[in-house]
């Protein structure tokens, strides 16, 4: 069964009128047709934030989309080898189903090839007929097959929409405040986007890069990549991966890469592995005061330094970083190092170098410097350059599905735009996959854009208000937030 056949006779178009509001911002939204489905003219509408700031409510699309039955495979997931939906096929046609496999083909990007993958589909029931595709996923399953209720718009296929979108526009040459990263109360604990934008009364925000949810439950504010906040480097970079510098009220987009380094005044140095991070076998942590967790009591030792770089204690590990102080922290060969070479009364000098990887040069951290990384390059030059392997997001789910997104793009004079594309909501919005995360991004004027963290921790806020509307039902908590500030 082809995919074309698959949507026939599901077409609910919904006729859709273009809304003219007079913004204040001189960066101008595209006239041109939309870039996705079926390239309709979008209904927009606009409201003014502050001068040089503008937000727009976009809707695109129609719903044509309905639901599958999906087998999954040998290996759990919903796609798979030839030889595994062929065998798939032949369990669905033994419980009295009729199946079809389809090929996917997820596609190339810069930095990884075409995947051709098979899928097992039984039945096709539109949007109001969810119940119906429930009941032969009910019946495959008594039969001992393990298959899931799907919704086609997710696929990251042909879709006509509809998509729902908000636009932030900042316009270099007439906004006149400045930007901003936040972790929140602390590098640990996830906070939401709204609570990060409240405590520094920003104008606006969006959610930042992802943030580790493979440690410890307590630790998951962490961010996957480099962060900067207010000149305080607070997690090291991910070397090469995309990242957002705000300095100021200017924006660009590059790659970046870190070192840090341990210097004992006897002359012994060694190489810092990790910022406000879990330590591995053998590693040296750096905690500053913002982790607002304790050091990981796994037998190491932990070298308090003070403002001056003095060590004021030399301890087992386990404990809270004091005020105004950093840790050192080694685990097995780290800690053995900071024994001999880190006692109390001795200097440690802590050398903090970020490289921006385009450019070769090394990036001031200064107060007013403010970085997020844990990011996927979208747009490169003015060109779609799609990322994904080098920045960890090589997968059909991230590559080809389609998610919520939070993105971010910088355009030819400077100016700043942020987007939300809400999706998982099935007639509403159908979100996007990375390579129609770049288009849509293309099309609102970045040269330069990356895709921010997205799904569940999409959010956009503007004027203490979530403005759009995040797919588990209610904000969630996250690493780090951009943020829009007044001045």
């Amino acid at each position: 069964m082809s995919r074309r056949a698959l949507i026939v006779g599901l077409s609910l178009a919904t006729a859709l009128t273009v809304t003219t509001v007079p913004a204040s911002a001189e960066v101008d939204f595209p006239g041109a047709k939309f870039p996705l489905g079926e390239r309709p003219i979008p209904t927009k509408s606009v409201t003014p934030v502050t001068q040089g700031v503008d937000l727009y409510n976009v809707l695109a699309g129609k719903a044509t989309d309905g639901y599958t039955v999906t087998v999954l495979m040998p290996n759990g997931r919903d796609y798979g080898k030839l030889e595994d939906a062929e065998l798939k096929s032949s369990e669905v046609e033994a419980a009295g189903e009729v199946p079809s496999v389809q090929k996917v083909i997820r596609p190339q990007v810069a930095d990884s090839p075409a995947q051709e993958i098979y899928t097992v589909r039984v039945g096709l029931w539109a949007l109001k007929d969810k119940d119906k595709a429930a009941e032969t996923a009910k019946k495959l399953k008594e039969a001992g097959i393990k298959t899931k209720v799907d919704f086609l718009g997710d696929d990251g296929v042909k879709t006509t929409g509809p998509w729902d979108m908000r636009v932030l526009m900042i316009d270099a040459k007439t906004f006149h405040g400045t930007y901003a990263s936040s972790l929140g109360a602390s590098v640990a604990k996830r906070e939401t986007t709204s609570s990060m934008a409240k405590a520094r009364g920003a104008l606006a925000a969006v959610n930042g890069g992802f943030f580790n949810i493979h440690t410890l439950p307590a630790l998951r504010g962490e961010p996957v990549g480099l962060s900067v906040v207010g000149g305080r480097l607070l997690s090291e970079a991910v070397p090469g991966r995309s990242a957002i510098v705000l300095k100021g009220r200017t924006a660009r987009i590059t790659e970046l890469k870190s070192q840090i380094s341990a210097a004992s005044q006897d002359g012994s140095r060694l190489d810092v592995n990790g910022v406000n991070r879990m330590a591995a076998t053998d590693e040296l942590i750096l905690y500053t005061e913002e982790y607002g967790a304790k050091t990981p009591a796994d037998n190491g030792a932990d070298a308090v330094i003070d403002a001056n770089g003095k060590v004021t204690a030399l301890r087992a590990s386990g404990s809270a970083v004091p005020a105004g102080s950093r840790v050192l922290h080694g685990s097995g060969a780290g800690a053995d190092w900071l024994w001999e070479h880190a006692w109390e009364g001795w200097t440690i000098t802590v050398d903090t170098k970020v490289t921006d990887l385009r450019t070769d040069k090394t990036l001031k951290l200064t107060p007013d410097l403010n970085i997020i990384a844990g990011s996927v390059g979208l747009v490169r030059n003015g060109r779609v350059k799609i990322t994904a392997k080098q920045d960890g997001h090589d997968s059909v789910n991230m590559i080809l599905r389609r998610h919520p997104r939070t993105l971010a793009g910088v355009t030819r004079n400077g100016s700043l735009i942020l987007a939300t594309v809400d999706g998982r909501n099935p007639g509403v919005t159908v979100g996007a996959n990375f390579i129609e995360a770049a288009q849509l991004m293309r099309w609102l004027g970045a040269v330069q854009a990356i895709n921010l963290d997205g799904g569940g921790s999409s959010a956009m806020v503007v004027g203490n208000k979530v403005v759009n509307k995040p797919s588990d039902g209610v904000e969630r908590g996250v690493g780090d937030a951009l943020l829009i500030l007044p001045s």
